[in-house]
């Protein structure tokens, strides 16, 4: 019998292992707090930074109970069961959108599926309600 070939693996990407070494601060007690969400915001390019400051404004007046903080080096918002929802900027991991997702804390379920993100290129009036629909879901309002 013939062996198969197997692809040979690559290990995390530059991207990846930075996004580890963010986590790995984070968890010795760094990226508490809007002061470190903010910094991380700043630290990106244009076009993320303009996201991700809207998402921030909607989710500070639509769920102002979450904590923000930094969760693998993205912005996040946590309840006291953990992260409700994250933007992740498209520069992080060079993808072609931003992306503002939703973990196991948010209260979003919905039957037997859901959706857990969304992909962002850009908010208008339509996708700041939606959004802030959302967040007030995730949290149970």
């Amino acid at each position: 019998m013939a062996k198969a070939k197997t692809a040979k693996a690559k290990g995390l990407s530059t991207e990846e292992k930075a996004a580890m070494k963010e986590m790995l601060a984070e968890r010795a007690g760094k990226g508490e707090g809007e002061a470190a969400v903010l910094a991380a915001i700043a630290a990106m390019p244009p076009a993320d930074r303009a996201l991700a400051e809207r998402v921030h404004a909607i989710v500070k007046e639509n769920a102002p109970s979450l904590a923000p903080k930094t969760w693998y080096g993205f912005p996040a918002y946590a309840s006291k069961e953990g992260v409700v929802c994250f933007f992740k900027a498209a520069s992080k991991f060079k993808e072609r959108y931003a992306t503002l997702g939703f973990n196991t804390a948010a209260k979003l379920d919905d039957g037997a599926m859901w959706v857990t993100s969304f992909a962002l290129l850009r908010i208008g009036d339509a996708e700041e309600k939606k959004i802030a629909a959302l967040v007030k879901k995730a949290v149970g309002g």
